[in-house]
């Protein structure tokens, strides 16, 4: 999305935008008289706000307000600025207003407008009916962990429970488990703005407009909202707690590469197939007196060979749980077909994933060898289709190509880890070999 002025550039930190001047109207010359934005209660509302999520502080006085008659309530847009209505601030409490400034804040630090986008187009939706149920999405996203402890939940505020959907999920987890029908027919007046679904409203400003904030000082203001929640995450909901390590952290496609990685391997020719004399193969017909095996399709099994050498980190080891509950899900949930082997200098035993992720024992801590690994993984049975191997790239590999397809994710070092071997600082492991897909991980 278009920046809507330029940033400066001279200065090594941008800048937080300055305090909002006079509201700008949006009214239409033919609409009828109105009494004023009573901006006295709607900034107290905000001050009110501040104080009782004093992590969301920074990005609600950043927050650019613009009075606007088309407006029914509070709305925001994806350039921080929230129009709002003169007769919703006269009707609504101090307090309920407080809840609102915090409501319409999330979506901006959350990026709906832009997720929203990307899920539009990933899935070809159109139309404002699609528009509506992704709002309804992220204020279900928003809603279920904000409120309370001194913030007032607005009238009409959407939550999981009234769609019968549980709480702690993201918009796109939401967007999955529901559709528009009779039992949403009463949140058709929702309406937050092209800022939580990414539709543009007839009364936006756009890029252009006054009061909008630049795309250098939209990642300034999640920068130090995410900083503040992880330095005190006490103070902050599991919700905001999530979004905050993401914000430091933000996702890479290494884990849907991972994914793709496996099942490209166990739908590659070969893999899966084997001859079988259940079901004669039809060239028997042509040899009489002789029975042909028949090539089969059969489920792909998988081992996951983890690094548990003492160069890897509890860290490490924690993503590796996670990515093999996610080759499961690549699998389609197959559990049973799925192995893990921990490995150091030695191998252990093959274990079953039935139990999940979490159950797995990760044993070692010693050298790395993940020579033993492949070996101890190539004789289990009924043989592996596809060996996985989980690494920090610490070891040497197989000379020879295993008879099975190879996937090898490389745990990034992101830390300032530049030494390899205490011992010797200027050994450098051998890349992974050429027949293996190589992905890295974080």
């Amino acid at each position: 999305m278009s920046a809507a002025s330029p940033g400066p550039s001279a200065a090594p930190r941008p800048p937080l935008p300055r305090a909002p001047g006079p509201a700008r109207s949006t009214r239409p010359p033919h609409d009828s008289p109105e009494g004023t934005l009573d901006t006295a209660k709607l900034f107290a509302a905000r001050l009110q706000a501040a104080r009782v999520r004093p992590y969301l502080a920074t990005a609600l006085f950043a927050l650019q307000p613009v009075e606007s008659r088309q407006v029914p309530t509070m709305a925001v847009d994806a350039y921080w600025r929230c129009y709002v209505s003169p007769g919703f601030v006269d009707r609504t409490s101090v307090e309920r207003l407080a809840g609102v400034w915090v409501h319409e804040v999330s979506h901006l630090l959350r990026d709906h407008h832009g997720r929203s986008d990307r899920y539009a187009r990933r899935h070809e939706l159109s139309g404002a009916a699609e528009r509506l149920r992704m709002n309804i999405a992220a204020d279900c996203e928003i809603n279920d962990d904000i409120f309370g402890d001194g913030l007032v939940a607005p009238e009409g505020a959407v939550r999981p429970a009234s769609l019968g959907l549980q709480d702690g999920e993201l918009m796109e987890d939401y967007l999955r488990q529901f559709r528009l029908g009779p039992h949403t027919a009463h949140l058709a007046w929702l309406e937050c703005g092209s800022g939580a679904d990414g539709l543009r409203r007839a009364w936006d400003l756009g890029p252009d407009g006054a009061h909008g904030l630049s795309a250098q000082e939209r990642d300034a203001v999640r920068f130090r909202v995410a900083q503040g929640i992880v330095g005190h995450p006490g103070n902050a909901p599991r919700g905001w707690r999530r979004w905050a390590e993401g914000a430091f952290h933000p996702p890479q496609p290494w884990r849907e590469l991972l994914g793709s990685a496996v099942r490209a391997a166990a739908s590659a020719p070969g893999a899966g197939e084997d001859y079988v004399y259940g079901r004669p193969a039809r060239r028997s017909a042509v040899v009489p007196g002789a029975v042909l095996p028949s090539l089969r399709r059969r489920p792909t099994r998988v081992v996951v060979v983890i690094d548990t050498s003492g160069s890897v980190s509890d860290a490490e080891l924690g993503s590796a749980l996670l990515e093999v509950a996610a080759i499961s899900r690549a699998l389609g949930g197959r559990r049973d077909l799925v192995g893990v082997l921990p490995c150091d200098a030695a191998a252990g035993r093959v274990r079953p994933l039935c139990g999940g992720a979490e159950g797995v024992e990760l044993l070692g801590g010693g050298g790395t060898d993940l020579r033993a690994g492949f070996a101890r993984a190539l004789e289990t049975r009924p043989r592996p289709d596809v060996v996985v191997l989980l690494t920090d790239g610490q070891t040497p590999w197989p000379s020879q190509r295993p008879q099975c397809r190879t996937v090898v994710g490389l745990f990034g070092r992101l830390h300032g880890r530049s030494s390899y071997d205490e011992s010797d600082p200027e050994y450098v492991p051998d890349g992974p070999p050429p027949w293996a897909r190589v992905v890295t991980i974080g």
